[in-house]
């Protein structure tokens, strides 16, 4: 399997965060979290293979293969263990990093995600999946506007709402159908509901109030499979971290001086 060239970008100074974005999204889809964590922290944001400017490599993809390349990357950008911090897609790979390589995490943030799919929900995926391959991404883009934000935030005009969803949702549309597709796949098969178990490093799972695509009850479970997790909450759909990054990031902020306090 041919490892992809990632691209990344690194800002500010400070302890190392890694942020992993949503599936269909790059590393842009953290700008307004970024923009307040790098006056206390570097950094690291990266796209996902298949996404934004990474190299498109040929599926299968894996959770695995997602997370490995998660792990070299923290290699080969940060001097040590750092704080990663996943949104949906990105959050299943932060749930298999943190139980897999847990010397490269001072703590995990898991936002708007799932840790095992039903196989009702399963049934879902496979459409999506179906359906990308036969006519693009672009005939799922309404859908995903739908799930990702609130109607509120889609109608924003004067705050900006309106004009960053137009710009995720080209972002979508400009993803590789095949490498979509592959990446649903591998969403499609996660089950961490045995292994979140063996996640010591400090957990927060963040979930949407207004999420119909990982509802609350998702990230409840989450909670109840890592030991010590704590839940925050926010009035958001299901990118939490584009439509509340203020909010997101004084969570994220919060939870790191815990973690700080008591990490040497």
């Amino acid at each position: 399997m041919k490892k992809p060239l990632l691209h990344w970008t690194k800002q500010g100074q400070g302890p190392v965060v890694v942020l992993s974005h949503a599936l269909g999204c790059d590393l842009g889809m953290w700008d307004g979290v970024a923009a307040i964590l790098q006056t206390r922290y570097t950094v690291l944001r990266y796209d996902q293979r298949g996404h934004g400017q990474s190299e498109v490599v040929p599926g299968p993809y894996t959770m695995g293969l997602l997370a490995k390349d998660a792990t070299e990357l923290i290699r080969a950008q940060a001097p040590g263990a750092v704080h990663f911090v996943g949104l949906s897609m990105g959050a299943m790979v932060a749930q298999l990093l943190a139980a897999s390589q847990p010397q490269l995490l001072k703590s995990v943030v898991i936002a708007n995600a799932a840790n095992h799919y039903d196989d009702a929900a399963r049934a879902l995926w496979q459409a999506r999946i179906s359906l990308v391959r036969t006519q693009g991404v672009a005939a799922i883009a309404d859908g995903a506007m739908q799930r990702w934000f609130t109607p509120e935030f889609r109608a924003d005009q004067a705050g900006g709402g309106a004009q960053r969803v137009a710009s995720l949702r080209l972002q979508l549309e400009k993803t590789d159908a095949a490498a979509y597709a592959a990446s649903c796949q591998a969403v499609a098969g996660i089950d961490f509901r045995a292994s979140n178990a063996h996640i010591a490093c400090p957990a927060l799972v963040i979930a949407g109030t207004r999420d119909e695509a990982t509802p609350l009850a998702l990230s409840q479970a989450i909670v109840d499979s890592i030991t010590g997790a704590q839940l925050r909450t926010l009035e958001a759909a299901h990118l939490s971290a584009v439509e509340q990054p203020q909010a997101f990031a004084r969570l994220l902020e919060s939870f790191f001086d815990s973690v700080e306090t008591v990490t040497p």
